[in-house]
């Protein structure tokens, strides 16, 4: 089993930037590709950027020029540094891990809010 715990969501004015962290643990072995997902409401979940052990990167459209990505290995830790924040970009916001290098994981954080409102 993998725990995800992420932080670093919150209120923010249109503009503004946000960095979210997800620390994982436990058999953290067998994660490979980790990511953040977001679902605003009425709307489905989607990918928002993800990254491999290996540092291979996926963006959405949305996020590219934006949003980036970064891991810690050491740390187990995954990054996601949000700037030109927009109210579009309003949702909350889950850690994802999991074994493939493509595909999203098994693996889910219990989600944190952002909200771009001025």
């Amino acid at each position: 089993q993998v725990q995800l715990v992420e932080s670093g969501g919150g209120l923010v004015q249109p503009g503004g930037s946000l960095r979210l962290s997800c620390a994982a643990s436990g058999s953290i072995f067998a994660i490979n590709r980790m990511g953040w997902y977001r679902q605003a409401p009425g709307k489905q979940r989607e990918l928002v950027a993800a990254i491999t052990r290996g540092g291979s990167t996926d963006y959405a459209d949305s996020a590219k020029g934006r949003f980036a990505i970064s891991r810690d290995n050491a740390k187990n830790t995954v990054y996601l540094q949000m700037n030109s924040l927009k109210p579009e970009d309003t949702a909350d916001y889950y850690c994802n891990a999991g074994s493939s290098p493509r595909l999203a994981g098994n693996y889910w954080g219990q989600g944190t809010r952002v909200t771009v409102s001025s």
